[in-house]
């Protein structure tokens, strides 16, 4: 670098020096500086006058060419930004120990971490409360959802169903951003849950419910309805689920367990039927499907 540097001092400092030289008559090459100065008219000024002109073209070229291997031999971080500082939005989670989940989030854990508030997207008419909170253990991840309501739009009864079609809560987990696969987890007021690997190539995804899903690999779920009863079309007030999703599930994402100063991609959601009047949150804003997960805020693991 020092050489190049050098080089570039002299390239400059000649280029700088050199000049086209006036002939006799105090002319230049160009426009003169002098407002009576009078046109070349020998061919020998002619000459010089290409000449000068194919000299400073020449210096000109080496100058960049110069600061172009100047460029390259910087260090990265001076030329290029850092790309995690460009995701937005962006989430710290804390670390916990293990606790039981209620669905009402009051375990004393959670009085650790603040609610962060989901954005309702285009078209939504709903002016429902909607948020979440988020933590993780040595063991797994820790999912508090929590949001206003006035009808329990759920008809469906059983897991592994199309829980996005009615009220849902859901959370996607994007491990290892040089693969395109993710955890999506959706669990409606009912208790029923989703949970899926997601292979997603080029836009075309298809989830895969899991297998031996039982044990360490077992999600812990809870709902709490608030203002009326956990049944189809009751009116309540509003509903939270709180949700453990065991890193062991995560089999075979990459990344996986977290540890401090560890970051993923994930995303978070709600949609809300009311009425047959869909409205729909996310934290991290896409487009037409939740499936965008190039979009997907970082969240960086304390």
């Amino acid at each position: 670098k020092t050489i190049v540097l050098t080089m570039f001092s002299v390239t400059i400092y000649y280029n700088t020096r050199t000049e086209c030289l006036p002939d006799k008559q105090s002319s230049f090459c160009g426009k003169s500086p002098y407002p009576n100065a009078i046109e070349h008219s020998s061919m020998s000024t002619k000459m010089l006058c290409t000449s000068c002109h194919l000299q400073k073209q020449f210096l000109q070229f080496a100058s960049g060419s110069v600061l172009a291997l100047v460029g390259l031999l910087l260090p990265a971080q001076l030329v290029a930004a850092d790309p995690a500082k460009e995701i937005s939005p962006q989430l710290t989670v804390k670390h916990c120990d293990d606790f039981e989940v209620s669905g009402k989030g009051d375990a004393e854990a959670w009085r650790s971490t603040e609610w962060v508030a989901l954005n309702r997207r285009p078209s939504g008419q709903s002016s429902y409360d909607t948020r979440f909170k988020l933590l993780y253990s040595d063991t797994g991840m820790y999912v508090l959802f929590d949001g206003s309501d006035q009808k329990l739009h759920a008809t469906l009864e059983g897991d592994y169903l199309a829980l996005w079609t009615e009220d849902v809560f859901e959370c996607f987990f994007w491990t290892d951003e040089t693969k395109p696969l993710y955890f999506e987890y959706e669990i409606s007021p009912l208790g029923y849950e989703l949970p899926l690997l997601m292979p997603n190539s080029d836009g075309k995804y298809f989830g895969w419910i899991p297998w031996q899903y039982e044990g360490a690999r077992k999600t812990r779920k809870q709902i709490s309805i608030r203002g009326g009863e956990q049944k189809s079309m009751a009116a309540i007030s509003g509903w939270s689920a709180e949700v453990f999703i065991p890193f062991a599930l995560l089999k075979p994402l990459d990344n996986v367990p977290p540890k401090a100063g560890t970051r993923w991609r994930a995303n978070f959601y709600r949609i809300d039927t009311d009425d047959n009047m869909i409205t729909q949150w996310d934290w991290a804003r896409v487009g037409p499907s939740f499936h965008e997960f190039k979009k997907y805020g970082q969240i960086v693991f304390e």
